[in-house]
């Protein structure tokens, strides 16, 4: 039975640790769904912002070569000059971030300025752009990384075309600004989280615009950073890594241009990303948890009463047991004589009457002696009652090791008188167990003073039945052994007397 219980509290474990194994796993697979979901949207994002990113840079590409075409062919003779001014304010109403255009020479002097007149003296030859398309023979666009504006102090970026002569020398610079509030303008319609951010920077790593706009990011490099080597290396992809500006862990996502040098990036905060799941989690193990509470209340309940089920059939069964021994001791008490341990009257009528119903069915012999202490009385009155029980003891003892079939009965059949039933033994087996039986009491040596044998001697009355007609025949049997008890007790007892065989019919 305890192993009903043992096996009960390892189901409700077993149950108990699947459920929550299997809670936890869709919860862990949930997340990493919702980290991928997260992914997909910023690289999905950060491809229509690269499209949109490739869409400026080449409409102020067109403008810069149309501006270097017109000043090849024509010169950059006043007149001329009038013209490229009219073709700069054409294109700049269709570019929105367009801050200014502006035409320099080949000692970076200001010519044309598209909203206006540059100041006398202006100068650009020590910036970056106009290094970089004096002494780089290239007609490839040059994007720069944010610059203030000369005139106004705001900052922006800088496309730029070489010029050249009609003799393919270097001629000077038309440059177009892109203003940095512009783009962050069109960021700023992005619905990102709190943490979320949006970044243009090169390919190299330096940081063009980053939304939200903070003047001290201008300008960042990241081109040394470890995370921007490791996971901006191809043309698109997703990262997650902590950043080196906030220490913010950020899920990325980035996509680069095929046609300029430059990469547009798109970033959510994990902790915000996985938010709404988080919520739905704590939700759900909130649930199982009660769920998993009340199993484990009813299981254990379970358990208890089946523990006080066991406790209760193992206290009905040691009752059981010791009812089944009481009964057998009520049985033991109901068929034994308390003296002598002999069967008693009782249960010596039952034998009797079943071994004589056995002989008439079967036609075998059935044998019974009757045995009589003699002048037990005055046994008693010389020696008093206790030694009397105690002869009387010795002496069925003595019967007792006479018998050497289980089949065999002794018993008390009454005051100092016992019997013995013996099954299939015919008369001649009969007297010589009542001539064993004579010589066991006779071995005794109980001294009995008014005796005129001087000791405890026994007689003995010995009857045989056979037969199947007869009726009752125990009667018969029992009233043969007692008149042949009578014949050896007038004989001078001491002695055994068998009534001859008899068939009954």
């Amino acid at each position: 039975m305890k192993r009903d219980v043992r096996l009960a509290k390892a189901l409700l474990a077993a149950v108990m640790v699947s459920v929550s194994a299997a809670t936890g796993w869709q919860l862990w697979v949930s997340r990493e769904q919702t980290l991928a979901a997260a992914d997909t949207n910023n690289l999905n994002l950060a491809k229509a912002l690269n499209i949109y990113a490739e869409g400026i840079f080449t409409q102020s590409d067109m403008l810069l070569q149309g501006v270097a075409e017109t000043l090849k062919a024509e010169g950059n003779a006043r007149e001329h000059m009038q013209r490229v001014q009219s073709l700069v304010e054409r294109q700049k109403r269709l570019l929105d971030p367009l801050d200014g255009v502006a035409v320099l020479d080949a000692r970076g002097n200001w010519l044309i300025y598209s909203k206006g007149e540059a100041p006398r003296g202006t100068n650009s030859a020590k910036r970056p752009y106009f290094i970089r398309h004096r002494d780089t023979r290239s007609n490839d666009v040059h994007i720069s990384p944010p610059v203030r504006n000369p005139f106004s102090g705001e900052w922006g970026i800088t496309v730029s075309r070489r010029l050249e002569d009609e003799k393919s020398e270097f001629a000077g610079v038309v440059v177009i600004g892109l203003g940095l509030q512009n783009f962050l303008r069109a960021f700023g319609t992005i619905a990102l989280p709190d943490t979320g951010t949006i970044g243009l920077s090169t390919n190299t790593g330096q940081m063009l615009v980053l939304y939200p706009y903070s003047e001290k990011n201008i300008g960042l490099d990241f081109s040394k950073s470890a995370n921007f080597q490791r996971h901006f290396s191809g043309t698109s992809g997703t990262a997650s890594f902590r950043s080196s500006v906030d220490g913010m862990k950020r899920l990325y996502a980035f996509r680069k241009s095929d046609r300029y040098p430059v990469l547009t990036s798109v970033a959510v905060g994990r902790e915000q990303a996985l938010q709404a799941w988080r919520r739905q989690a704590l939700l759900t193990i909130a649930v199982v948890g009660a769920l998993l509470a009340a199993m484990a209340a009813v299981g254990w309940r379970l358990i208890i009463n089946i523990g006080r089920r066991i406790r209760a059939e193992a206290s009905l069964m040691a009752a059981r047991e010791d009812l089944l021994q009481a009964n057998r001791r009520l049985e033991i008490l109901a068929t034994q004589d308390q003296l002598t341990g002999l069967a008693n009257r009782r249960s010596f009528d039952e034998v009797l009457a079943q071994e004589s119903r056995r002989a008439a069915r079967e036609n075998t012999a059935l044998s019974l002696l009757l045995l009589d202490l003699d002048y037990f009385k005055g046994f008693n009155d010389a020696y008093g009652h206790v030694a009397g029980d105690q002869c009387l003891r010795a002496v069925a003892m003595a019967l007792r090791r006479s018998i050497r079939r289980p089949g065999d009965l002794v018993a008390r059949y009454g005051g100092e008188e016992l019997a013995i039933v013996l099954p299939s033994t015919g008369l001649q087996g009969a007297c010589k167990v009542a001539e064993l039986m004579l010589e066991q009491v006779r071995s005794l040596g109980i001294t009995h003073s008014e005796s005129p044998h001087g000791q405890v001697t026994v007689s003995i009355g010995v009857a045989t039945f056979r037969g199947s007609q007869s009726h009752a025949p125990e009667l018969q049997l029992v009233e043969a052994a007692d008149a042949a008890l009578y014949k050896a007790k007038e004989n001078g007892r001491n002695c055994w007397v068998s009534q001859e065989e008899w068939v009954a019919g």
